[in-house]
C-alpha cells in the first residue's frame, strides 16, 4: 500500500488535517458550551452534546479499524471526512440542544474513522526511514489538539460566533478530502471476508452503556440510581457476550491473539494509563490557575501552552529516535518525567506562583509527548498490513477510554474531597455559609471561577473556599500519580524492538517476546 514517494508529503498533510479536526473537536466545543446553552437553552441536557460525540467516536474506532483491514483504508478515511463534515454543517444549523446532540453523534461517527485509520495509512504509505520522523509529527499534532482546541474555541466564540467552531471544519475537511482522494493510491490487497456483526453489535452496545454511565453518572443521575446501575449492568453483560463471540468467529473485530505480542499489549496498557494521568492534569491545572490563583479564563487556557511545547518536543524527538533506540528506551525516561511532573503537582498550594505551575506543566508535557508518537508506531509494529487497522484502532480506543475513566474517577475524588473540606470549614459558621450567593454549588469547582461570582462572596469566606479547592485539586493529583506509575511500569515490558525494516518484515505473523 505504499504511496508514490512524490505524493507522500501531500498524503501526510491530508492525514494530519483529519487528525487535527477529529481530536480537537471535543475540546474546542467544551469552551463554547456556556454560549451555546445560552442561545439554544436546554441547560439540563447540555452534557449530551459532549457525550454523544464521545460515545459515537469510541464505538466506531474498533469497527472502522477492522473494516479498513478488510476492504481498504482509503474508502473509510474518506467516509470519515465526509461524515464529519456533514455533522459539522448540521451542528452549525442546530436550533435546540437535542438537535445539536444528534448532529454531534454524526460527527463522532466520522471521528471514529479518522484518527485510527490516519495512523495506519501513515504506516502503510511512508517508507520506514521516514516513518519515525513523521510519526513524531503525527504525535505532536494529536497532543497539541487537546491544548490548542480550548484556545481556538474561546477565540471563535468571543469574536465570531459559536457556529463557526463547527463550520471551521469545512475548509479543513475539504482540503484533507482532496489530498487523500486524489493523491493516495493504495493497492487492492483485500479479500472479501465475513463481517462480524455479532461482535459489532455487542461492542457498540457495550461502549454506549459504559460511556453514558460514565458521562451521566454524578451529573444528570446519581451514581446509585437505577439508570446508572442499569447501564453498568448492560455494559457487563454485553462485554461478556462480545468476548464469547470474538473467541469463536474467524475474523473478529478485536483479535485477542494480537495481545499475545508483548510489545502490543504493553503499548496499549501504557496508552490507557498515561492518558488518564495526562487528562487529569490538563483539566485541573486551568481550574487551579483560575480558581485558586485568581487568573482570568484566558490566562488559565494560555498556561497550557508550555505543556503543549513540552509535548511537541518529546513527540517529535521520540519519532526521530525510533529508528535509533528501542521503543522501551524512549518510553521509560519520558514516562519517568511524567511521574515526576505529577508528583510535583501535588506540592501546589494557595501560595504557589504562576511560574512554578508553568514549570510543572512543562514537565508533564515532556512526559506525555512521546506516547503520542512512539506508542502509535509500536502498536502497529510487527503486524502485517491486513492487521494494522485493527491494531491502531484498539490503541486509540483504549487511550480514549483511559482518558474518559480517568477524568470521571478523579472528578469524583475532587468533588468528594472539596465537599468534605467545605463542611469542615463552615462547621459552626452558619453566618459564613449564609453569605454565599443563592444557588451556588460549591461541589463543582467551576462554580467559583467567574469574577462576577467571586465578587459576591465575602473575602474571608472566599479564602476558605479557595483553600478547599486548592487542597482538593492537589489531592486529586496525588491519586493521578497511580496511573502514571503504572504506565511507567508497563514500559519495562515493551521488549527491545525498534523501527527496523528487516526485523519488521520477518516479524509478520510471529509473536514478540
Amino acid at each position: 500500500m505504499m504511496a508514490k514517494r512524490s505524493n507522500v508529503g501531500i498524503v501526510v498533510a491530508g492525514l494530519l488535517l483529519g487528525i487535527l479536526m477529529a481530536s480537537m473537536d471535543n475540546t474546542i466545543v467544551a469552551t463554547a458550551m456556556g454560549t451555546i446553552v445560552h442561545d439554544l437553552g436546554g441547560m439540563d441536557k447540555f452534557v449530551w452534546v459532549t457525550s454523544a460525540y464521545m460515545v459515537a467516536e469510541m464505538a466506531g474506532m474498533p469497527i472502522f479499524g477492522k473494516l479498513s483491514d478488510m476492504y481498504g483504508r482509503k474508502r473509510f478515511f474518506i467516509f470519515g471526512i465526509l461524515t464529519f463534515m456533514l455533522g459539522s454543517i448540521l451542528c452549525g444549523t442546530a436550533h435546540s440542544i437535542i438537535e445539536l446532540s444528534i448532529y454531534r453523534a454524526i460527527q463522532g461517527i466520522g471521528g471514529g474513522a479518522l484518527v485510527p485509520i490516519a495512523f495506519t495509512i501513515m504506516f502503510d504509505a511512508v517508507p520506514l526511514e521516514s516513518r519515525g520522523k513523521l510519526g513524531g509529527l503525527f504525535g505532536a499534532v494529536f497532543g497539541m489538539s487537546s491544548i490548542f482546541g480550548p484556545l481556538l474555541g474561546a477565540y471563535i466564540t468571543d469574536y465570531i460566533a459559536w457556529e463557526w467552531i463547527f463550520y471551521i471544519n469545512l475548509p479543513l475537511g475539504l482540503i484533507a478530502f482532496l489530498m487523500i482522494a486524489i493523491f493516495y493510491k493504495e493497492s487492492v490487497e483485500h479479500a472479501k471476508q465475513r463481517i462480524d456483526w455479532g461482535g459489532a453489535f455487542t461492542l457498540v452496545g457495550g461502549i454506549v452503556c459504559l460511556m453514558f454511565a460514565l458521562e451521566l453518572g454524578g451529573k444528570k443521575y446519581a451514581w446509585d440510581s437505577s439508570m446508572i446501575l442499569g447501564l453498568f449492568a448492560g455494559f457487563a453483560v454485553l462485554l461478556i457476550a462480545f468476548i464469547m463471540i470474538e473467541r469463536k468467529v474467524s475474523e473478529p473485530i478485536i483479535s485477542f491473539n494480537m495481545f499475545r505480542k508483548r510489545l502490543y499489549w504493553s503499548s496499549n496498557a501504557i496508552a490507557m494509563f498515561s492518558g488518564a494521568a495526562f487528562i487529569t492534569a490538563s483539566v485541573y491545572i486551568p481550574i487551579f490557575i483560575q480558581g485558586v490563583l485568581g487568573g482570568k479564563a484566558t490566562n488559565a487556557g494560555m498556561v497550557l501552552l508550555p505543556m503543549m511545547l513540552g509535548t511537541v518536543v518529546t513527540a517529535t524527538g521520540g519519532g526521530f529516535l525510533m529508528t535509533k533506540m528501542t521503543f522501551r528506551s524512549i518510553m521509560i525516561p519520558t514516562l519517568g518525567i511524567l511521574v515526576a511532573g505529577n508528583v510535583l503537582l501535588t506540592t501546589l498550594g494557595v501560595d504557589s506562583t504562576r511560574f512554578i505551575v508553568t514549570l510543572f506543566m512543562i514537565l508533564v508535557g515532556l512526559g506525555i509527548g512521546a506516547s503520542f508518537s512512539v506508542l502509535s508506531n509500536a502498536a502497529i509494529y510487527s503486524f502485517s498490513p491486513r492487521e494494522r487497522g485493527a491494531a491502531s484502532a484498539t490503541l486509540n480506543f483504549l487511550r480514549s477510554l483511559g482518558m474518559t475513566i480517568g477524568i470521571t474517577v478523579f472528578g469524583i475524588v475532587q468533588s468528594h474531597v472539596m465537599t468534605n473540606k467545605l463542611k469542615d470549614s463552615f462547621a459552626g459558621a452558619g453566618g459564613d455559609a449564609a453569605a454565599l450567593p443563592p444557588g451556588l454549588d460549591l461541589s463543582d469547582p467551576r462554580a467559583i471561577l467567574t469574577p462576577e461570582t467571586r465578587e459576591q462572596i465575602p473575602a474571608d469566606v472566599l479564602d476558605k473556599i479557595v483553600a478547599a479547592l486548592s487542597s482538593s485539586i492537589t489531592y486529586t493529583f496525588m491519586w493521578a500519580i497511580i496511573p502514571s506509575v503504572l504506565a511507567l511500569a508497563f514500559a519495562f515490558f515493551m521488549g527491545r524492538q525498534k523501527l527496523d525494516a528487516m526485523a519488521e518484515s520477518s516479524e509478520y505473523g510471529t509473536s514478540s517476546h
